[in-house]
């Protein structure tokens, strides 16, 4: 029968939950042991160990799981390095321009984190005496682009307070720890795991636990083959056991949370595969195919007053997908195109651009180039066109500079105009 409305839903069955707290007194045990045996030495962790401050050791920990987000922790290093280099303190990332934050944060993708990270710091110099928020809460409710696992991991990392985490690496570490093969990416489950994870959070050092659950996640308990017997909580690990015990039939097996409908086991037409073992879980619902676009795209090069050439770029609007970046002109191009009508079209944007008559007869076409963003598979339709003189394009239009080679990768540009840049 269904619930009166505003009934609360029932509690999940005991199998997927932490009830036992002496189990979850040895998991903690466990794996801060192992953390603190096999942890990898990240810039990042060194200085929230060592600096006294704690304004100081909040920053150097937002600004790490900013740019972790969406990238791999190889990449993020030496971004991380040159960024608190340049800026120690919130105090001088609040004095930069955007401009240079982009040029520093170019290549680590989606551009909007460092302008909200910059945002935020202005926010934190200007209305908050440079003071950051001293709680997950407050964290999450006066910070842009803060949201609830960034606020948990400055917390519990900069000041010590018990809040758990919840990232990827965290779910897939709860989901194989307690066989939850519901959709992980749903907001029933998310709530659920943050639940587990506040409460599972060791109170004296919850920084180091939480970087021990992600650290598992990240280097053992991986996506496609986790490394199962170097596992240092493997032995509270519900799909690890049933992995091994296998699924005698039709007896109900050890792990089997024996409620009908259960909302954390997996759906009913999609039960427990043997063959999968450990990797059953977690479940996710089928990824968005990604749109796809095309772009055409051109190198105006000139010969500069040293005879090195020199290329124009142009700046993006200030939203919107790579905001803010430069890049070569470009047009978003309709699908279906021929490679006349796309000529045609760039040469009268060109035109439009630059009120520079007759460009299509010196377009010569080059070569395509793709690029995949997280949600667009882009094809940019390459051409060049070398010009004799200056060329100046309707300020009112957008910014425009002309830039040596060596200046255009210094500059805030994309990826993707990089390899455009390289294959012309």
């Amino acid at each position: 029968a269904a619930l009166p409305v505003g009934t609360p839903a029932p509690p999940p069955p005991a199998p997927h939950l932490f009830s036992d707290p002496a189990e979850v007194e040895a998991l903690r045990g466990d794996l801060l042991a192992w953390y603190d045996r096999c942890k990898r030495d990240l810039p990042w962790r060194t200085l929230a160990a060592t600096e006294p401050d704690a304004d100081r050791r909040a920053y150097a920990v937002w600004v790490s799981e900013i740019m972790l987000q969406q990238t791999q922790v190889a990449t993020v290093i030496d971004y991380y390095n040159r960024w608190m280099q340049k800026w120690p303190t919130l105090q001088a990332l609040a004095e930069a321009s955007l401009e240079e934050v982009n040029e520093l944060w170019a290549g680590l993708g989606y551009y909007s984190r460092g302008k909200r990270l910059q945002e935020a710091a202005r926010k934190v110099v200007s209305e908050l005496a440079g003071r950051m928020p001293r709680t997950a809460e407050d964290l999450q409710k006066l910070l842009p682009g803060v949201g609830r696992y960034t606020a948990g991991a400055i917390a519990s990392i900069s000041y010590g307070q018990a809040t758990g985490v919840v990232d990827g690496n965290v779910i897939r570490v709860l989901c194989r720890l307690r066989c939850i093969g519901a959709d992980s990416s749903s907001p029933a489950v998310i709530d659920r795991l943050w639940d587990m994870a506040n409460a599972l959070v060791d109170r004296s050092r919850p920084g180091d636990f939480n970087q021990a659950l992600m650290e598992l996640g990240a280097t053992v308990c991986v996506p496609k083959a986790p490394l199962c017997g170097e596992c240092p909580v493997k032995q509270h690990c519900r799909a690890q056991r049933r992995k091994l015990f296998g699924k005698p039939t039709p007896v109900p097996d050890v792990e089997d949370c024996g409620v009908g409908g259960c909302p954390l086991c997996p759906p009913a037409t999609e039960p427990w595969d043997s063959s999968l073992g450990v990797t059953n879980f977690p479940r996710k619902a089928a990824k968005k195919q990604p749109r796809v676009a095309r772009t055409a795209t051109c190198v105006l090069e000139r010969r500069g007053c040293h005879g090195a050439p020199e290329y124009l770029i142009v700046q993006r609007p200030s939203s919107g997908l790579l905001a803010g970046l430069w890049e070569f002109p470009s047009l978003p191009l309709v699908q279906g195109l021929q490679e006349e009508k796309q000529r045609e079209a760039l040469a009268d944007h060109l035109q439009a651009c630059m009120g520079w008559p007759g460009v299509a007869g010196g377009l010569r076409f080059i070569g395509e180039v793709v690029h995949i963003f997280s949600h667009i598979h882009q094809t940019y339709v390459v051409y060049f066109l070398p010009l004799d003189g200056d060329v100046t394009l309707d300020p009112a239009l957008s910014p425009s500079r002309w830039v040596t080679e060596e200046e255009f990768y210094a500059s805030a540009v994309s990826t993707a105009m990089k390899k455009v840049l390289r294959g012309r």
